[in-house]
C-alpha cells in the first residue's frame, strides 16, 4: 500500500511537470525573422551599400533584442550569408509554428531622391508601384532550380498571376495589417518618413506561403545617398532594429497578452490611454431623431461593457486638419497623438457588427489597410478582449 501511494504521488508529480513544461512552451511567442536575399543574391547594390548585408545585420540585431525579452523565441531563416529559396523561408516559419513572420529588406529606386519606409502585407492590390516592388523581390526565384515547377507556374515578372493560386491571406490579413501599422508607427516615432502612407498590400511570394500574420519591411532606400549611408551604419541599424523590435513587442502585448511584457530596457508597456482630439473645424450638424428605446439600448451596452470600437484609418508623423476633404469625404474623424505619431480614427460605436460595417465603408473608399481598434473606459485594448 505504501509503495502504491508513492507511485501515485510520483505519477501526479510527473504529470504536473509535463503540464508545466507544455504550458511554458505554449505561452512563448515565436517570431520568425527573415533577412532578405543572401549569397549570390545580393539584392540592391548602390555605391558599396549591399542589401543582403544590411538586411542580415538588422535581423540579427532585432533577434538579439527579442531574445533578451521574456517569453520570446526567435527563429531565423538565415544567420549567415547563404541563399535560401523563398518557399523555404516560409516553410522554416511554418515548421516552427511561428506566431508571426517578418521579412526585412531595403528599397531602391532609379530616382536616388526617393526615400522613406514601407511595410507590406500579403494582398492582391494592383497599384503599379506595389506590383513593381513585388516584382523586384519575387525575381529572386529565377535563381532557384526548377522554380517553374516549385512555384506552380508563377511568373515573377507578372505578380498578378498569383491571383489564380490558393491564398490564405484573408485569415491573417487583419492581424498582418495591425503588425505592419505598428512597425510604421514605430518608424514614425523615430522621425522617419513614411512613404505614401506606409502600410501597403502586394503579392510577395515569400509572404504568400507563410501561414501566419506576416509582413515585409522595406527599411528605406539604399539608392538614396543619405538614407543609404544611415542604413549601412551601425547607429542607423541599431535605431531601425529597436523600432522593429518595439513594434513586435507591442503587437505581442496587444494580441497575445495583457501588456505584461516590457522591452529589454525594462520600460513601461507601450499600451497607453489614448487622448482623443475631436474635430472642431467643421460645424456640428443637428443630431438625427433616434427612437428612445434605441438610445437606451446603446447606453445600457456602454454601461455594461464600457467598450467602444473605432476604425483606425492611418497613422502619420504629419498632423492633418480633421476635415472630410482630407479623409476622402469621411466625417466624424478623430485623432490621437502618441509617441510622436498622429493616429486618425473614424466613427465610434459600442456595437461590434456596426463597427465592422464602418470598416467595410472605409475600405470601399480606398483605405485598404484600415483596421478595427477597441477602447474600454478610454484605454486601448485588443479586439479579442473587446469581443470577449
Amino acid at each position: 500500500m505504501h509503495i502504491t501511494n508513492k507511485i501515485k504521488v510520483f505519477f501526479i508529480f510527473f504529470l504536473t511537470i509535463i503540464s508545466f513544461c507544455t504550458y511554458g512552451q505554449s505561452s512563448r511567442f515565436k517570431v520568425a525573422l527573415d533577412a532578405g536575399h543572401g549569397a549570390h543574391d545580393f539584392g540592391a547594390v548602390y555605391s558599396g551599400r549591399i542589401e543582403k548585408n544590411i538586411a542580415l545585420e538588422v535581423v540579427l540585431k532585432v533577434g538579439k533584442l527579442l531574445e533578451s525579452t521574456p517569453k520570446f523565441d526567435v527563429i531565423y531563416t538565415r544567420k549567415t550569408d547563404v541563399f535560401i529559396d523563398l518557399i523555404e523561408r516560409a516553410n522554416i516559419a511554418n515548421r516552427a509554428d511561428a506566431n508571426i513572420f517578418v521579412s526585412i529588406h531595403c528599397n531602391a529606386n532609379k530616382n536616388t531622391a526617393a526615400d522613406g519606409t514601407e511595410t507590406y502585407v500579403m494582398g492582391m492590390n494592383k497599384i503599379a508601384s506595389n506590383l513593381e516592388a513585388a516584382k523586384k523581390e519575387n525575381s529572386v526565384i529565377t535563381l532557384e532550380k526548377d522554380y517553374k515547377q516549385k512555384y506552380e507556374g508563377f511568373d515573377p515578372n507578372s505578380p498578378e498571376t498569383m491571383i489564380g493560386m490558393t491564398l490564405m491571406q484573408e485569415e491573417y490579413l487583419d492581424n498582418s495589417i495591425s503588425l505592419a501599422s505598428k512597425v510604421e508607427e514605430s518608424f514614425a516615432g523615430l522621425g522617419k518618413k513614411l512613404r505614401h502612407g506606409g502600410v501597403k498590400q502586394a503579392p510577395f511570394m515569400v509572404l504568400h506561403k507563410a501561414y501566419m500574420p506576416r509582413v515585409l519591411i522595406e527599411m528605406g532606400f539604399i539608392s538614396n545617398p543619405i538614407e543609404g549611408d544611415k542604413l549601412n551604419s551601425e547607429d542607423g541599424q541599431n535605431e531601425i532594429a529597436r523600432a522593429i523590435a518595439d513594434a513586435i513587442i507591442s503587437y505581442r502585448n496587444e494580441y497575445f497578452g495583457n501588456g505584461d511584457i516590457d522591452t529589454p530596457e525594462v520600460r513601461p508597456s507601450q499600451k497607453v490611454i489614448e487622448k482623443v482630439v475631436k474635430d472642431t473645424t467643421t460645424p456640428v450638424k443637428p443630431k438625427a431623431v433616434i427612437n428612445s428605446s434605441e438610445i437606451k439600448k446603446v447606453e445600457n451596452k456602454k454601461e455594461v461593457s464600457g467598450i467602444i470600437y473605432k476604425v483606425q484609418l492611418s497613422a502619420s508623423a504629419r498632423k492633418l486638419a480633421l476635415e472630410p476633404r482630407n479623409f476622402k469625404g469621411l466625417k466624424s474623424v478623430s485623432m490621437s497623438f502618441d509617441n510622436r505619431v498622429y493616429k486618425y480614427m473614424y466613427g465610434e460605436t459600442a456595437d461590434y457588427e456596426e463597427a465592422k460595417s464602418k470598416l467595410e465603408e472605409v475600405k470601399s473608399k480606398g483605405y485598404d489597410s484600415a483596421f478595427l481598434i477597441a477602447f474600454k473606459n478610454g484605454e486601448k485594448i485588443s479586439i479579442q478582449d473587446a469581443i470577449k
